[in-house]
């Protein structure tokens, strides 16, 4: 069996650091935490300082690899976009479609069932729309956004007896409570965006059983004065929600508010696209141009199209920029995504796979391992 013993650097657990401690793997999974001094015989490898930490976990993916997830997809599409992630230091996610047709939509969960148990890294499907408010589309194409029906319900519960995990962006314009509930009891995991809902909307979507919000503060209705709108309730709300933290979606001050007000519930996501891995300076959305410009994607119009970002870079902005514990940052992007979707992933603990990122000492990626076997290694860029 092989063993390997990971030296030199900080452990992080998916909880807490390990200080002056080896990792001890055999056979692609964990095998202990140990005291440095006492690690068995195995194959060393050294790492200059820095952190170890769980393989990241990213719930928003929409492509990478040059490929979006749509309606051509395939379980090599999947793999595609799963192996380019685990370059960049993730290796376990979402593919994540766009709102689209019904028939991409079918074709994506197929896609999404076939490659279940069968990709490394391919963790389950987020469906971002069509069920979205018209008000609030930002990228997402307008003449695919529609109300949720009965038949989209027994699809989507059907395919999620097939699927890891299902996470579902709806907004309450487009969803009664009763669908919600629906979908919940199913075991999907029911997730606000792309909504101008007021509070007490969002209060009865939740009592229904959504518990997530899509990116935090962007396609949605803000806080104000008389009405706390989506951001209100997410913030005051028991939602987990995730966070675009590129200092371009979300101003750092407001990133930082929402992680005083709600840090425990917050998660980091990159939302990226197909140039994710890649030096491609545009691509298509829809038959729409999206560039890649100053470290953003947009519409020709300027609207933001995903994010071009990387989670690394995602946690190195919470701990350079906003001062937030590493630790903190690390569960952000590891324990508690992995949580919500009840993934066996996340964390080091004896028994699961040895996915693992090591972050240098200034919070760069350093390399990754999926099940103890190196990834190649992509330095992280801004």
């Amino acid at each position: 069996m092989d063993r390997l013993i990971f030296t030199g650097a900080r452990i992080f657990d998916g909880t807490r650091f390990h200080d002056g401690a080896a990792l001890v793997t055999e056979g692609g999974r964990v095998a202990a935490i140990l005291p440095e001094a006492g690690a068995p015989e195995g194959r060393r490898v050294a790492l200059s300082g820095g952190t170890l930490a769980p393989g990241l976990i990213d719930l928003q993916v929409n492509g990478g690899g040059g490929v979006m997830l749509d309606g051509t997809a395939t379980v090599e599409t999947i793999a595609t976009i799963c192996d380019a992630h685990a370059r960049l230091g993730t290796t376990g996610l979402l593919p994540t479609l766009i709102t689209d047709t019904a028939a991409a939509t079918r074709t994506v969960l197929a896609a999404g069932i076939a490659a279940a148990a069968r990709v490394p890294g391919f963790l389950g499907l987020h469906l971002e729309g069509p069920h979205l408010d018209p008000k609030r589309p930002g990228c997402h194409p307008p003449q695919c956004i529609r109300p949720l029906t009965q038949d989209d319900i027994d699809i989507l519960t059907e395919a999620k007896t097939g699927l890891p995990a299902l996470v579902v962006t709806l907004a309450p314009a487009a969803a009664t409570p009763g669908q919600i509930a629906q979908l919940a009891a199913a075991g999907i995991l029911v997730s606000l965006g792309h909504a101008e809902a007021s509070f007490a909307e969002a209060q009865a979507a939740h009592a229904a059983g959504a518990r997530m919000v899509t990116h935090l503060f962007n396609a949605m209705s803000q806080l104000g004065s008389r009405e706390p709108g989506l951001v209100g309730a997410a913030l005051s709300l028991p939602f987990a929600a995730g966070l675009i933290a590129d200092g371009i979606h979300v101003s750092p001050e407001t990133l930082s508010l929402a992680l005083r007000l709600a840090g425990e519930r917050l998660f980091l996501v990159t939302d990226a696209m197909a140039v994710a891995g890649t030096e491609a300076q545009e691509f298509t959305l829809a038959g729409r141009r999206i560039l890649r410009r100053e470290g953003a994607l947009r519409l020709e119009n300027g609207t933001l199209a995903g994010a071009d970002l990387t989670l690394p870079e995602a946690i190195r902005l919470c701990i350079t920029r906003l001062g937030l514990a590493p630790e903190a940052a690390l569960t952000m992007a590891t324990a508690r995504p992995a949580g919500l979707i009840g993934a066996p992933a996340g964390h080091i603990a004896p028994g699961l796979a040895a996915d693992l990122v090591h972050l240098t000492a200034d919070w760069r990626l350093g390399g990754t391992w999926r099940g103890g076997v190196p990834v190649q290694a992509k330095s992280s860029t801004e």
